[in-house]
């Protein structure tokens, strides 16, 4: 039979890992923590519409530190995720396809998110504690 002898089809064991795979990966897993986060976020409104003994559920499982871990990764994901989209923007319009303007664009994506993220959080506690 031919098919014994057909080679296999690339995988990643063959492929030497780039800068440009990250991105990709990371926006399709931080579309799924987005949609799995827009039911966190449901949940809270319930709990915000059901009354004082609902929302102070909510609010002590969303304040304890599994809950705040949570949040922090919703709001990397988003971050990375906005960015992520912009980056697309600009090669809707044929911008960045060369190799290394393309590797540039993902680490400063990642990168970017990542600060981003951390500079929000830094913002809401100041502006906690200053309240």
């Amino acid at each position: 039979m031919q098919s014994e002898n057909r080679p296999l089809s690339p995988h990643l064991q063959i492929y030497k890992p780039q800068w440009t795979w990250v991105p990709s990966i990371l926006y399709r897993i931080s579309g799924g923590a987005l949609a799995v986060g827009s039911l966190l976020l449901v949940y809270w409104l319930i709990a915000l519409a059901s009354g004082p003994d609902a929302f102070a559920t909510a609010q002590g499982l969303l304040g304890s530190l599994i809950g705040r871990i949570i949040l922090f990764g919703l709001t990397l994901a988003l971050c990375y995720h906005l960015l992520g989209g912009i980056r697309h923007l600009f090669w809707d319009a044929g911008l960045g396809f060369h190799v290394p303007t393309a590797e540039r664009w993902a680490k400063l994506t990642v990168a970017g998110a990542i600060v981003l993220a951390v500079l929000i959080w830094i913002v809401a506690y100041a502006v906690k504690g200053a309240a």
